[in-house]
């Protein structure tokens, strides 16, 4: 699994952790959730590329920004919830 770079999404809903993944090799973002103070995770759905460009970008350059040399917590918490709310918005639009 080395093509795949785990994000974690600090998400405060029904006491889950919201963690988007990209498959670099599938060319999608893997959504799971994982239950506050667990080591379980549960997928969720795996969204292709061409279905939303935009959040697979946004999620791109999350994971940019959290490997970042000069990792700066208040910008990658900015960008955490850009993506947040574009995944909230892919899934009322399906």
């Amino acid at each position: 699994m080395e093509d795949v770079i785990y994000i974690k999404n600090l998400i405060k809903e029904k006491n889950m952790n919201i963690l988007f993944a990209i498959d670099a090799k599938t060319e999608e973002v893997i959504v799971s959730n994982s239950p506050k103070g667990s080591n379980k995770i549960n997928f969720i759905e795996r969204i292709r590329r061409q279905d939303n460009a935009n959040l697979y970008t946004a999620i791109e350059l999350l994971t940019s920004i959290s490997i970042a040399s000069c990792f700066d917590t208040s910008i990658f918490k900015a960008m955490d919830k850009v993506c947040q709310m574009m995944y909230n918005k892919h899934k009322e639009m399906k």
